[in-house]
């Protein structure tokens, strides 16, 4: 693997500490020190600015802005106008001048700098002492948080002491609308703006898609001082002077509130009360510090993953469950998970295949209410995905590769045209979801719905060849995105195999449970016999390329031909590839950006033989370059079932510290969120031997001979295991009603007595 790790912060199992100010890592560390609540988030950026590389980021679920169109597309299919998460008000706004000049960390004598984000309570917390140029002595600290029970929240804590002189400070503080999304354009108008004496709130509307944002707030401070409101186009806010003598501090404690709303349907004026509403029944700081750190201990108890004799991939899944818990729980089914979260512009706040085959898992077995809401995410969208069908001459609904509101909002047609990873993970996802939950009313009610819809699809877009013996697809691209319009993708074909598969055991089910639902579902979607038999006649007939003599699987026809490269050669500043290889280079060799036949192989693992999986794996891990946050875990997995742990151990602190040591060197863009939610899969899947592609789940535990022990739960069905894991025995219990868990191969039952079976060697 060329890749490396960029070691930077401290390693601390309950926290991600920055000890001294360093300019060239603060992009980074912003990503890293980002918080959020699934309704918002910040980034960790410096509230009162910092003139290095920076980026002032703050974000709304689901509040997004549309791209100019283009009018010199001239071809079906390819989307024209994008759409994106916009960035929006910085409600932590902050100027401060000391002695009349502005503060800056990057043009400033400072000494002590810490900043800590800690996963037990959820605040970011920054701390320094700066000198002046008359070397006068004064201690900041800022700490801010979102609210994790009341998701209009956000807090804002600042105190400033003078330690050896006195000083005067001046402290601006407000609402700025006026920020530019990536760094280029601003994307408000503001519609109402108001200020009194300690409050002031601010309605900004997007110039497009016409979405709103309230943003107010109250001021306390601990001295009785004048605060001076102040307007300009696009912030309004305080101002407030103190002289502040040797040992004296100033605090002040900014509570905000924020309502975002995506589809306007009251008047200016009832969200400006609601807003206000809000804002003056809003608990403040200490309250609402208490109510989180209540949430996260919660959250710890039944989430937490615990590793013994390894730090650094206890801080990292720590960190990645904790990313993981703030970008999404489930509050919303109009939410989704993307790429980034709410921690950056890359990938433009865009949810992607990965949402319902990676991210999924971690809320099956930890929150099944939050998987099922991802799910209708889905079906809250199928509109959209049936009118994205007919732009690509096909029947049935078709999910987009990038979206925010359902729509297809790539503009890359190799991309949106060829890939349909995201209408296979979709029914991927409701088959796991429903398989692991036994929730056939959602899928009765609503999953079936989806997967006729894109049964239809992938029989109008597949094709057969010339003798009429062999289905498939052509003209596509997998999941490997450096392999473009390739005929017989096995990851595609066989994906699409099982997905008809399915559809035709839930018609089959819903017809025996009730014959009333199923003719009505039939009427609704007027669904024919005939259709019902491509189904049927598809799935037997999928041709997915395959070497029998050798157990492999061929990526896609022609594949074993192409030219070979040694990606363990490629220099490290080469990363990543897209930045710095023109485009074709990168097609025209058999290097895989992420895996497409392994991949397949995890989402059913145990439809091949441990010989078929060694063989394919084998094969394809020399040619990964893991250029996608997504591949690290999938190659763990494996690699821990085929008793290669040292290169099982080597992926997964790849996969749980991506970002904390920016492998791919571009978390400066904003965390990789769906690979964060990998990292849990890699621990429980790989190292656990996890297996839910059956009726009765599999545990085949191991562990690194570096580690003494290691624990997680899951919920299944009502009830909360527990397994743990050393270097002797496992140990489990359940906590609910009794369950049967195969171990080893041998069936167990489950339940509140302590079981212990000794570990496999």
């Amino acid at each position: 693997m060329a890749k490396i790790a960029s070691e930077y912060f401290k390693v601390n199992p309950w926290k991600i500490e920055e000890e001294g100010f360093n300019p060239e890592r603060n992009r980074v560390a912003e990503s890293i020190f980002s918080i959020a609540n699934e309704y918002m988030g910040v980034r960790g950026y410096m509230e009162e600015g910092v003139s290095c590389d920076s980026l002032s980021g703050s974000y709304f679920n689901g509040i997004y802005e549309y791209g100019q169109v283009d009018e010199s597309v001239q071809y079906k299919g390819i989307v024209n106008q994008a759409h994106f998460m916009v960035n929006s008000v910085n409600w932590l706004y902050t100027r401060i001048y000391l002695d009349g000049e502005q503060l800056d960390l990057n043009n400033a004598d400072v000494r002590e700098f810490k900043r800590i984000l800690d996963f037990k309570t959820g605040d970011l917390t920054r701390t320094f002492i700066l000198i002046t140029g008359d070397r006068k002595e004064v201690k900041f600290i800022f700490k801010r948080f979102i609210s994790m029970n009341m998701p209009n929240y956000g807090y804002q804590h600042i105190e400033i002491e003078a330690l050896n002189q006195s000083i005067e400070v001046e402290i601006v503080t407000g609402l700025d609308f006026s920020i530019l999304h990536w760094e280029k354009q601003n994307y408000w108008n503001i519609v109402k703006q108001a200020a009194g004496d300690s409050f002031a709130g601010c309605i900004g509307e997007t110039i497009t898609s016409k979405q709103q944002v309230f943003s107010g707030y109250q001021l306390q401070t601990n001295i009785d001082i004048p605060l001076h409101s102040f307007k300009e186009e696009k912030v309004i806010g305080h101002k407030l002077q103190v002289n502040l003598t040797k040992d004296q501090k100033i605090v002040i404690d900014k509570q905000v509130t924020n309502i975002a709303r995506r589809k306007p349907e009251k008047t200016m004026v009832d969200l400006w009360n609601e807003g206000m509403d809000k804002l003056n029944n809003q608990e403040d700081y200490s309250v609402h510090m208490q109510k989180n750190i209540e949430y996260w201990t919660t959250i710890w108890k039944d989430h937490d993953i615990v590793i013994e004799g390894d730090e650094k991939n206890q801080q990292g899944i720590r960190f990645c469950i904790f990313q993981l818990q703030q970008t999404y729980h489930g509050v919303d089914s109009n939410n989704n998970i993307g790429a980034k979260g709410l921690t950056g512009e890359a990938y433009s706040g865009h949810a992607f295949w990965d949402t319902e085959t990676y991210c999924l898992p971690f809320f099956i077995f930890n929150n099944p209410e939050a998987a099922q809401n991802l799910l209708m995410y889905r079906y809250n969208t199928l509109d959209q995905a049936r009118k994205r069908a007919p732009q690509l001459d096909c029947t049935g609904a078709c999910y987009p590769i990038a979206t925010l509101n359902g729509e297809e909002a790539c503009t890359l047609w190799q991309h949106a045209s060829l890939q349909f990873q995201p209408s296979t993970g979709v029914a991927y996802g409701i088959w796991q979801y429903v398989l692991n939950t036994g929730d056939l009313e959602f899928l009765f009610d609503y999953g079936l719905e989806m997967l006729v819809e894109i049964s239809r699809f992938l029989v109008s877009r597949g094709q057969w060849n010339a003798d009429h013996t062999k289905f498939g697809y052509y003209g596509v691209m997998g999941p490997d995105e450096f392999q473009m319009m390739v005929n017989h993708n096995s990851y595609t074909n066989y994906m699409a195999k099982k997905t008809f598969e399915y559809t035709l055991e839930a018609l089959a089910d819903l017809q025996v449970c009730s014959s009333v639902q199923y003719q009505r579902l039939i009427d609704k979607l007027k669904l024919q016999n005939f259709e019902i038999g491509e189904f049927k006649t598809c799935a037997q007939q999928m041709y997915i390329p395959y070497d029998a003599d050798r157990l492999l699987y061929e990526q896609h026809e022609g594949y074993f031909d192409l030219p070979h490269i040694d990606v363990d050669a490629i220099p490290v500043e080469d990363f990543p590839l897209y930045k710095n290889w023109s485009y074709d280079h990168i097609y025209r060799n058999d290097m895989i950006k992420q895996p497409d036949v392994l991949m397949f192989m995890f989402l059913y693992n145990q439809e091949f033989s441990p010989d078929c999986k060694k063989a394919n794996y084998e094969y394809y891990e020399p040619r990964c370059i893991h250029e996608s946050s997504l591949s690290p875990s999938v190659h763990s997995i494996l690699a821990a079932e085929l008793d290669k742990i040292d290169e099982a151990v080597d992926f997964f602190r790849f996969a749980t510290r991506m970002d904390i040591d920016d492998y791919n060197r571009n978390t400066a863009e904003g965390l990789h969120i769906t690979s964060i939610a990998a990292a849990w899969v890699n621990i429980v899947y790989g190292f656990a031997g996890f297996r839910s592609d059956r009726e009765e789940l599999v545990l085949s535990p191991i562990i690194p001979d570096k580690w003494k022990s290691y624990r997680f739960k899951f919920k299944y069905r009502g009830s909360l295991i527990t397994i743990k894991v050393t270097h002797q025995e496992v140990e489990l219990v359940c906590d609910g009603k009794k369950m049967n868990l195969i171990v080893y191969g041998k069936k167990y039952q489950i339940t509140s007595e302590s079981l212990r079976i000794a570990v496999k060697k």
